[in-house]
Formats: C-alpha cells, sequence, structure tokens
C-alpha cells in the first residue's frame, strides 16, 4: 500500500506531495535510531548484566523462582542476560513492531526462546493471569526506560503502573535506584542561549543599542530540557558557584509515585558570582548497596575515571527564571519541580533570621506549574539560533558588511527568519527598510521592534516571495536585498538556500544594479575521523556475548532504504574529529542571479593526508558576504598539524557515514575519494556519492 505524504520543502519553499510506502516511518525510525550507540556502550551493559546476575542470585537464594519484567526490551539483549543468569523465565515487553519482531528472532538466534516471551505491547497493556500475556507477577523489574533527564521518557507512569499491576511487592529492580545531581553554575555562553544580549552599534550618529523586549527579560522560556555532550565545555566557558548536590532519588524497587511534586535542597555559594545555570545528570545503581554503579557525571566531577563516552544519555543545562546574584557563603535553596515528564528549577534566598516554620512559608512559594514561554520569542528562537544572534564576532561581520553596500538613499528587504539584519541596516542609515515575515512570526517582532521604538521605522510584510506586489513596497524598487540567511526549517546546511529561491521570487521588484547581500554561498567538504560519533553508525555483531546480527541487518536495511544515501545533521562542537583531508570547496551559488532552471553538479577527488579511519564526510555551507568577509556554518578553523577541528557551535553540519571504513596507514601512495554531488535545482536537494 502507498501513501501520500505532505511536506514544506526547505529549500524550495514549495509544498510537495510525496508517495511513500507503509514502512516509510518504520525505516526513518530504524535508521536513525540509536539502538548501535546504546548496544556499544560498554559500561552499561556490563554494568545491567552484573545488576542482573546479583538480583536472580537474591531470589534464587530465598528459594523463589526467578521471574523476571523486562519493559522496553529493545533488543532482548536485557532478557537474555537474565536467562543466560539463571532466570526461571522473562517477559520481555516492546512497543515498537519491527523492534518487538527482530527481539523474537534474536531471542530464538541465542537459544532463548523457551525462556523469554516477547510480547508487542505497551506495558500498560500487558494482562496477567492464566488467559494473560503474564502467567504470574513477576519478582524481578528490569528496565532501561530513560533519557538524559531520567524521566522524559515517561519511565515514573510506567513504573507506577508495574508496581501496581505487573510485579510483587517487596520486587528486587535493576537498576535498583536512580539519583540525580544539580551544579549551580555562572555562564555567559550557556545564558546566551536563553537571553538576547543588547547589541552596540556604532552609526555615524553615536552609538545605538539595540535592547530585547522587557517580555523576553522577563520570560522563564521553554520547558524543554536543553540536554547536551556536557564533555565537550571547556571549563573555561563556566564557573561552579556551588558543590554537587544531590537532588532526589528514585527507589525502583518500591511503589513509584509520578505525580507532580518537588525538592529542595539546601546550597552555600563557593564563591560570589551570577547564578544562571543548573547543571544535571544522574547515576543509577544497578544494586541495593551501591557498588554496580553506572554515572553521567561530567568530566570535572570524576577527574580520574575513564569516561564512556555514550549518545543516549548525556548531561543537562537548565536555565533559571532569571539571573540571581549570589555572595560567598549565603544560603540558598534550590527547588526542583518536576511532572510525569520533565524537571524545572527556582532559586530563592534564604531570609534573615529564617527558622523552620519559615521553611515551611517558603515551600508554599514553590511554582510547580511548568514554566511557559510567554515572550514567544524562545518558540522564534531556539537556543542554538540564541547563540548565534548573541556571537559578538559574528554580529561586526554583517555590521561591516552592511556599511559597505548601505547608502543614504538605499531602499532595503530582509529575508531571513528572525533576523536583527533590518534593524542593523535601520541604524546604518537605509532610508527604508521592508521587512518579510513569514506567517505567524510578526508578533515577536513587533514587540522586539515595539521595545527599540522601530515600529514606524521598519515595515514587515506577512506574504510569501511569490506573492509580493509592488504596493507592499511603496511601488518602490529594493536596491540592496539582505539576508544571513537562517530560515527556522533549515535541517541541513543547504537548506538555507531557500534565500536564494526567495531572491528569485522577487526579481520583478529589484532594481537592475541591486546590491544581494550575501553575494553567493559555497559549499565546502572534508574527510573525517570521528573521535566517537561513528558508534551510531557502527554494526554491533555481539554484545556481552550475545549475537545482536539481526538488529545490524535490520539497520542496514532501513538505511538502504534511503538514508544510507543522505546525509544527517550533527552539531560537531559536541562531537570531536580530526580532518583527514583539506577542507574543500565544492559547489558555489551565485546569489546576485536567479536560481537556473539546470542541475549544478561536480565531480572530483579528495586526498586522504592524515592516518586515520575515514568515517565520513562532513559539509558545510559560507557565505560570502561582501569583498574579502564571509561567514562559515562548518569549520571555523583546523587548530592544529593533528587536523582536530573547530566547528561552528550555532550551527548543525551535515555528516554523510561513508558504508565501508578505510584505514590510511600508508602516506607516501595517499588513499584518494572520489565524489559526485549534484544539487537539482528543481526540487532544491542534494545528491551525493562518496567512492573510497
Amino acid at each position: 500500500m502507498k501513501i501520500f505524504c505532505g511536506r514544506a520543502n526547505p529549500t524550495t519553499g514549495s509544498m510537495e506531495w510525496l508517495e511513500e510506502g507503509e514502512d516509510y516511518d518504520y525505516h526513518q525510525e530504524i535508521a536513525r535510531s540509536r539502538y548501535a550507540d546504546m548496544l556499544h556502550d560498554k559500561d552499561r551493559n556490563v554494568k545491567y548484566y552484573q545488576g542482573i546476575r546479583a538480583a536472580v542470585s537474591r531470589v534464587k537464594e530465598r528459594g523463589e523462582k526467578a521471574i523476571v519484567l523486562d519493559i522496553g526490551t529493545g533488543t532482548g539483549l536485557l532478557s537474555m542476560m537474565a536467562a543466560s543468569a539463571g532466570a526461571d523465565f522473562c517477559y520481555a515487553i516492546e512497543v515498537f513492531k519491527p523492534m518487538a519482531n527482530a527481539a523474537v528472532k534474536i531471542v530464538e538466534k541465542n537459544g532463548f526462546s523457551d525462556k523469554i516471551k516477547v510480547i508487542n505491547k505497551h506495558s500498560t497493556e500487558v494482562t496477567v493471569g492464566p488467559d494473560g500475556d503474564m502467567q504470574c507477577r513477576a519478582n524481578i523489574l528490569v528496565t532501561e526506560l530513560f533519557d538524559t533527564e531520567l524521566i522524559g521518557e515517561g519511565a515514573l507512569p510506567t513504573y507506577e503502573h508495574a508496581h501496581k499491576y505487573l510485579v510483587q511487592e517487596g520486587c528486587e529492580a535493576v537498576p535498583h535506584r536512580a539519583t540525580v545531581y544539580v551544579q549551580l553554575v555562572e555562564s555567559r555562553r550557556m545564558w546566551s542561549w536563553k537571553k538576547l544580549f543588547p547589541v552596540h552599534v556604532e552609526a555615524e550618529d553615536g552609538e545605538k543599542i539595540l535592547v530585547p523586549p522587557l517580555e523576553m527579560e522577563n520570560c522563564p522560556g521553554v520547558p524543554s530540557v536543553c540536554d547536551i555532550q556536557l564533555n565537550q565545555m571547556p571549563s573555561s566557558d563556566f564557573s561552579t558557584l556551588s558543590d554537587v548536590v544531590t537532588m532526589f532519588s528514585v527507589d525502583f524497587s518500591k511503589p513509584v509515585q509520578s505525580a507532580s511534586t518537588y525538592y529542595r535542597v539546601q546550597l552555600e555559594p563557593l564563591k560570589s558570582g551570577k547564578a544562571q545555570i543548573v547543571l544535571s545528570w544522574w547515576d543509577i545503581d544497578m544494586d541495593p548497596s551501591g557498588m554496580i554503579n553506572c554515572t553521567m557525571a561530567p568530566y570535572w566531577v570524576k577527574p580520574t575515571s575513564a569516561l564512556q563516552w555514550r549518545d543516549h544519555w548525556m548531561q543537562c543545562v537548565y536555565f533559571l527564571p532569571r539571573e540571581e546574584p549570589v555572595l560567598q557563603g549565603e544560603k540558598l535553596y534550590l527547588t526542583a519541580c518536576r511532572d510525569e515528564y520533565s524537571v524545572w528549577y527556582n532559586l530563592q534566598k534564604a531570609r534573615e533570621g529564617e527558622n523552620k516554620a519559615d521553611e515551611e512559608e517558603h515551600k508554599a512559594d514553590v511554582l510547580v506549574e511548568s514554566p511557559v514561554c510567554r515572550c514567544r520569542a524562545h518558540l522564534l528562537w531556539n537556543r542554538p539560533r540564541l547563540g548565534e544572534l548573541n556571537d559578538q564576532h559574528r554580529t561586526r561581520q554583517y555590521l561591516q558588511s552592511l556599511r559597505k553596500v548601505l547608502k543614504t538613499d538605499s531602499i532595503c528587504l530582509c529575508i531571513s527568519d528572525g533576523s536583527l539584519l533590518p534593524v542593523l541596516a535601520h541604524y546604518l542609515g537605509a532610508k527604508q527598510v521592508q521587512y518579510f515575515v513569514l506567517f505567524f512570526r510578526s508578533l515577536h517582532f513587533s514587540l522586539f521592534f515595539k521595545a527599540n521604538h522601530l515600529e514606524d521605522k521598519i515595515k514587515i510584510i506577512e506574504a510569501r516571495p511569490e506573492l509580493l506586489k509592488p504596493s507592499h513596497l511603496e511601488d518602490k524598487k529594493i536596491s540592496v536585498l539582505v539576508g544571513e540567511p537562517f530560515f527556522t526549517t533549515s535541517l541541513l546546511p543547504w537548506h538555507n538556500l531557500y534565500f536564494w529561491y526567495a531572491r528569485t521570487a522577487v526579481s520583478t521588484h529589484l532594481a537592475s544594479n541591486v546590491t544581494v547581500l550575501p553575494q553567493s554561498a559555497s559549499l565546502h567538504m572534508m574527510i573525517v575521523e570521528f573521535q566517537d560519533l561513528w558508534r551510531i553508525r557502527s554494526p554491533c555483531g555481539t554484545c556481552e556475548g550475545f549475537d545482536i546480527q539481526t538488529l545490524d541487518d535490520m539497520i542496514k536495511d532501513s538505511l538502504n532504504f534511503r538514508e544510507s544515501k543522505e546525509a544527517e545533521p550533527h552539531p560537531l562542537w559536541e562531537y570531536p574529529c580530526k580532518s583527514l583531508s583539506d577542507p574543500q570547496e565544492v559547489l558555489t551559488f551565485d546569489f546576485t542571479k536567479a536560481v537556473p532552471q539546470h542541475c549544478l553538479s561536480t565531480e572530483g577527488s579528495v586526498k586522504i593526508l592524515r592516518k586515520g579511519k575515514s568515517h565520513g564526510a562532513v559539509l558545510w555551507m559560507e557565505y560570502c558576504l561582501a569583498a574579502d568577509i564571509s561567514v562559515s556554518t562548518g569549520l571555523v578553523q583546523l587548530s592544529d598539524e593533528k587536523g582536530n577541528c573547530e566547528w561552528n557551535p550555532h550551527c548543525k553540519q551535515a555528516v554523510y557515514f561513508f558504508s565501508s571504513v578505510i584505514e590510511s596507514e600508508i602516506l607516501s601512495d595517499p588513499t584518494v575519494v572520489t565524489y559526485a554531488i549534484n544539487f537539482d535545482t528543481k526540487t532544491g536537494e542534494i545528491a551525493m556519492d562518496f567512492k573510497l
């Protein structure tokens, strides 16, 4: 059966209807899954196996049969661990049908079909009894239901239901408990992901300051957690204001409550500063004694222990509702509020001479409702985008370029989402600034323009570029067309070429001598060896002695369905790699002219210059703003002879993983990678092929 899927093309801006097979969603989910990453997580797997063996032993020592319930079994790995540890029977629950089918095959291949029953249901739909899915309640509960925030995948309601209906009272649980830790920090870099800082513009008539609206200053932001690879955040980018403290624990062997609640701890700052950020992570004890522990603690907390790389569990960055100046040694209360799926934080100062009764009064002040963005700017600008807008060096490059192209009589049109360029253009003396805002986005900017008294200086046009009429522009021709370009619909670097399509759509409104900024864009490429990111695409073969080749084959089939021929977006500042080749410009796009009718194609080869494993190619865009001024969305610099790379921290780069990895050892006879890249101007899609 075929189904029609509607999608907005991020590059051309057009609405498309595509015919897809009914398995398309499954293939996409499997191809982009993190199963391989979890199965490569040696620390996780070893600790789970140790915890399961210990739990089975404790049950057997009591003279009971070991009946295991494994919720979210995936490949069936944890159930097979339990069966090989001596469990009498395992019920393995998996709601995702293709994965449940794979688990049945994997269990059978490893010889455990008589000990493990795979149930393709949500755990809340599982029945217990003679005619049920489970013959009896289990006395060992094994799960891996956690995300970076611990509870974001619904662990609490799942545990709550399991204790009520699926497991015996006093059951063993693996993991036995989870503990959430926090640390209060000051960080301009991380705070720049929540706030818009004032922008200083040196204009001919003196300095102008662009200020964020008051509504944004007082807004708590969006409630979703910011999860990142905190181990890639240099210590110079933050200052710790408190010790690491335990925020709360959950004992999974006892009934769990998922209802909204809060936890509070007392803190005394180690030094004075601005409390802005709460960093958080968790660990899990696989046994009651806490001897088998798996931790997500970042590098500065356990500097002596080897860090296990993992992408399925990272660390959390939480933004306090507002910046709080704190003094060394003063008494503070940090409150963590949570609902079923998320956590958020508040910081309060203790009042002078406060006693127990006052503390109780403090508790009544706790805001248990989840924070919601009221200014709407956080809905327009995500966290990396705010970081980009707050990047002073980048802003200076745009200011420098605008100074070169603007005249006092310039009629300026800006095409970009949530851009500060129209304001910068106005401050630098453009006579008239028109600003395209697509669909719902004008409200955010009306607030922004109002805060800077620009309502009558910059006109917002709510129309698609192809629907622009002379009356929108007061029958004037555009002399300067500007864009960053940035669009919220872009996932891959070249999706922002929508600017080129918009420029083509408004061609009739442009003066014959129009200046376009940026003048052009170019696609760049480099062959790299990843330190760890390769694991998300690497086959597992066996895991802790169990054959899971079936999963490798399933992922490969789904990748071959489409994804293996596509690049995927990754923020490479979080995923270190080293360059094995020089960066190479492969395609250019001339914004001074309309999009051509014919495809843009290139073929070539790139030499491998350094020893290493060629995991894939990284691609990014660079924009030539004006003569000698360009901005890169990818490589910022090759920092040393070893090929270590520094990437733009505000953008995701495109990664094309090679289907096979070649290790280059002898450089006297260098390996060559040939490539063919084709930009289809009708669909706006880039097809690429690499041969090692």
